[in-house]
């Protein structure tokens, strides 16, 4: 059992778009957030991240866009 990370280091974890696995480092309250703004959308982790890989400017990573995406989730700016 690996022990848990430290609050505040990002942590890797495994996502599928459009069949291809890919791997995104967030922080805890981001992944924690994510989870929750997907279940609100009465989506899946993996349908969340294609919508907003997707909706990605170019030369924008997947994790900042993924913490935009919360951002503005939580600020109301859908």
């Amino acid at each position: 059992m690996t022990a848990p990370s430290p609050p505040g280091r990002p942590v890797k974890r495994s996502l599928t778009l459009m069949g291809h696995r890919t791997s995104v480092s967030l922080e805890p309250d981001f992944w924690d957030a994510f989870r929750a703004m997907a279940e609100t959308d009465g989506l899946s982790i993996n349908a969340l991240a294609a919508r907003i890989d997707a909706e990605r400017a170019p030369g924008t990573g997947l994790a900042t866009a993924i913490r935009l995406a919360v951002l503005a989730h939580y600020r109301g700016r859908r």
